[in-house]
């Protein structure tokens, strides 16, 4: 199988959880990212008094390769308290991709820890004496701001659309407060949407912007001229259940919830607003300097994005429909 092509969502993490009910005996369940029949390749790497004992069928779910196994693991010392303790696990083939791993641990004791992994560090030495945290998901809020295509481009066209600063200040506002509410039902089970439609929506909201970046100002519609922020509240409320799409295929800790779903959020945030400050800054500097260019070159980035939300939203309800 060859690696998976580039797409809106192309950094989706993967999630390895090892679960101890009694000492020594792990549940480990391994979800990694595919599109269709095709995987990044990747597989958990366990300390090798680690033992495999049982194996169920995969799971083929949209979006992900789920497996799931048992292993037997012999403490070195003899202490069941300090199983895996000192020990290395690494997600081999992780340094040749673009993603993360959430890696989860829990132990018969009640300690439990949570780690990143990355293609730069895909390994971990278990510390079983550090306190448990939910950090790594206020990490993964940020990466997937920064490297969510879709939502990128749409907080750009948000940017290009209301010039006021005052305004700006209200859209964006707008926009996070709505994404945080889905976010938060969404992900504790309140309201649950599936996620394809959702994605297909979302790209419709791109592409509903970029259409009214090409119309004159005088022809745009008046609910978007008077009200951006209604416009932003409401495909907030969409972007909010796609954060929520991304942060259900690593779940959150059941120890805390509402702290992982906090630093998520607040993760989102501070990507966002980075992408706001870097966007605003670019255009101070070409006002600074004076370019000046001629208008199809100003509209060229409006309609490429046009173009690729189009085929975003086509190839996405083909998903839905196929």
């Amino acid at each position: 199988m060859a690696a998976v092509p580039a797409s809106a969502h192309e950094v989706r993490p993967g999630y390895l959880e090892l679960n101890e009910g009694e000492p020594g005996t792990f549940e480990v369940v391994w979800k990694q990212p595919r599109r269709g029949a095709l995987l990044l390749l990747l597989d958990p790497a366990l300390p090798e008094h680690c033992t495999e004992t049982a194996r169920q069928p995969p799971e083929y779910l949209a979006g992900a390769l789920v497996e799931r196994w048992t292993v037997e693991c012999e403490a070195a010392d003899g202490d069941p308290d300090r199983i895996l303790h000192g020990d290395t696990v690494a997600v081999a083939g992780l340094e040749r991709t673009l993603t993360d791993v959430l890696l989860r641990m829990s132990f018969a004791n009640g300690d439990s820890l949570t780690e990143l992994l990355r293609p730069e560090t895909p390994s971990v030495t278990v510390d079983r004496e550090a306190a448990s945290n939910a950090l790594p998901y206020f990490m993964l809020g940020v990466e997937h701001l920064l490297f969510g295509v879709d939502h990128i481009l749409f907080v750009i066209g948000l940017l290009f659309y209301v010039r006021s600063p005052w305004r700006l200040v209200g859209v964006i506002t707008s926009f996070t407060v709505a994404h945080s509410i889905t976010l938060a039902l969404s992900s504790l089970n309140v309201v649950k949407l599936s996620i394809a439609p959702v994605e297909a929506v979302i790209a419709l909201s791109i592409l509903f912007l970029a259409v009214e970046l090409l119309r004159p100002e005088e022809e745009r519609s008046p609910i978007t001229t008077k009200s951006p922020w209604l416009i932003a509240f409401a495909f907030g409320l969409l972007h909010g259940f796609g954060f929520a799409g991304a942060l259900a295929e690593i779940g959150l800790p059941q120890r805390a919830i509402a702290l992982a779903l906090f630093l998520f959020n607040v993760g989102v945030e501070v990507g966002q607003l980075m992408l706001v400050a870097v966007v605003l800054a670019l255009l101070a500097v070409v006002k600074r300097v004076g370019i000046v260019m001629p208008e199809l070159v100003l509209r060229m980035p409006i309609y490429a994005t046009g173009i690729i939300a189009a085929f975003w939203f086509v190839e996405r309800v083909g998903r839905i429909v196929v």
